[in-house]
């Protein structure tokens, strides 16, 4: 009597079980087949294994996925085919036309996975952060200084001014002769406008003051900017108190 067969021991003649585990996992498997699939995933924990983890793989890339039915009499028409290339190529020949039914699974097997990956790659793709744009500073020329050349009202040299918008300065070099105990003070004046003061000159041969916000746009292209000589500390009145010693219309 031959030995009973051993059920935990895998028969060298059934197809790869890698194969046979990804099939059973998609479902392709029908008939003998699918028994002797369900057979082997009892028995075999290494095969039973190989179908959890076609099973992992395949759920992993089809849980954002909702099912989609396939167009109607679509399976009629890829069966029909398949039966047609069986009988076309190995009528009469019964092992010749299973290898080849088990080639056709091999290929809707492969077809299967590589739409796997298709889908896995544009979803990828979709849910990928679009690049955050790459910003390039350019750099913005700010309004060009105002020059002034105040001529001396007595002897002596011209004084230069600038005058710079951006930063809101009034920068003075020349030489003014302003007595000891006295001034030399700043003014603007706007077309027939009252002299508005600018400040102090504390060095009267190099001086950078500081244009109070409310008075940058006094100070534009043809304001006059003139140095009067005033008590220490400036004008006590608000208004040129002494006499002019310089003056010069400014211009971009």
């Amino acid at each position: 009597m031959p030995a009973p067969e051993d059920p935990a021991m895998p028969d060298p003649d059934m197809p790869d079980p890698d194969m046979m585990a990804a099939e059973l996992a998609l479902g392709v498997l029908e008939g003998d087949e699918l028994a002797v699939a369900l057979r082997r995933l009892v028995h075999e924990p290494m095969f039973a294994a190989a179908v959890e983890r076609w099973r992992d793989w395949l759920a992993a890339l089809f849980a954002d996925w909702p099912a989609v039915d396939a167009p109607a009499g679509m399976a009629a028409r890829i069966e029909a085919s398949i039966d047609r290339s069986q009988n076309h190529g190995v009528a009469g020949d019964p092992a010749a036309a299973n290898d080849n039914q088990r080639g056709w699974r091999m290929l809707a097997l492969a077809a299967s996975i590589a739409a796997c990956l298709l889908l896995a790659v544009t979803a990828m793709l979709a849910l990928r952060p679009a690049p955050a744009p790459v910003r390039i500073p350019v750099p913005v020329a700010g309004p060009a200084p105002l020059i002034a050349a105040m001529a001396p009202t007595g002897a002596g040299t011209p004084v230069a001014a600038a005058y710079d918008p951006a930063r809101g300065t009034v920068r003075i070099a020349g030489a003014v002769d302003v007595p000891a105990g006295r001034s030399a003070e700043l003014w603007v004046i706007r077309g027939t406008e009252a002299p508005r003061s600018l400040g102090v000159v504390a060095d009267a041969t190099r001086a950078e003051l500081t244009v109070p916000a409310a008075l940058r746009g006094v100070i534009g292209a043809d304001a006059v900017l003139a140095i009067s000589i005033e008590p220490a500390g400036g004008s006590p009145t608000g208004a040129p108190t002494g006499p002019v010693v310089a003056a010069g219309k400014l211009s971009g």
